[in-house]
């Protein structure tokens, strides 16, 4: 959406000093850009394959001597009313509740929460999912804060650094968001346990004909998408 409103802006701009082909040319390359990156097929199809590079877990208890559950960082509303629980975001919501239902079901794992605050006067993501672990029965002794890396390339070195050489952990994060996880953490010299959630692509329980109509929700695929393309490019800058 902003590539598509500069473009937009710029070829209004080149339009109004007379250079009508070029104006022209831009501002119908932002309506057709935006158009295309709001339709179902390309979406899913930029997305998909980084969602679908791991499986989820279905069985925690079967997996052997994993030490902690990772919950990488997302968002929060430190300021508003209610139990932590209610105030994360959608994407931080779904990561902790998939991490609680791990580590529930791993009586001997730690729950690593991470994330930290950009604004040094708002309390971390951290505190928000450490308190709302509480809040859905997990022990405060099997909670482990993380609340100083802002990327993820930090909390894969921040993780690093409370456990014990080759302990086996789970890494709960989005399904779009794992691959590059992974390859932080890898480059940290860390070998995850990928456990993906909050799944964008595959739900085809709507109407065929929305999956085919240009749509808002299709273009926050897109954009997901590629997002994570370019923190994929630009993956070696953060170490």
């Amino acid at each position: 959406m902003p590539l598509a409103a500069l473009l937009g802006l710029l070829g209004g701009l080149l339009w109004w000093t007379g250079r009508y082909l070029a104006g022209r040319i831009l501002v119908i390359g932002a309506l057709v850009g935006l158009l295309v990156a709001s339709w179902g097929p390309v979406a899913e199809g930029l997305l998909s394959p980084l969602e679908s590079r791991y499986p989820p877990i279905t069985d925690p208890a079967s997996l052997e001597a994993v030490a902690a559950v990772v919950v990488l960082g997302g968002g929060w509303n430190p300021d508003g009313r209610g139990p932590a629980s209610i105030r994360l975001n959608e994407s931080s919501a779904q990561r902790l509740l998939e991490g609680v239902r791990l580590v529930q079901a791993l009586p001997d794992a730690r729950l690593l929460v991470s994330g930290a605050s950009r604004d040094p006067t708002q309390a971390p993501v951290a505190w928000g999912y450490a308190q709302a672990a509480r809040e859905l029965g997990v022990a405060a002794s099997r909670v482990v804060m993380l609340d100083t890396p802002v990327d993820t390339a930090q909390e894969a070195y921040a993780v690093r650094d409370v456990l014990a050489p080759g302990e086996r952990f789970l890494l709960v994060t989005s399904a779009s968001h794992m691959p590059r996880s992974v390859r932080h953490f890898q480059r940290a010299g860390l070998e995850p346990i990928p456990a993906p959630t909050r799944f964008k692509t595959g739900n085809r329980s709507g109407s065929m004909l929305a999956f085919w109509l240009p749509s808002a929700q299709h273009l926050r695929k897109t954009e997901r998408a590629l997002y994570e393309y370019m923190g994929l490019v630009a993956l070696e800058w953060d170490h």
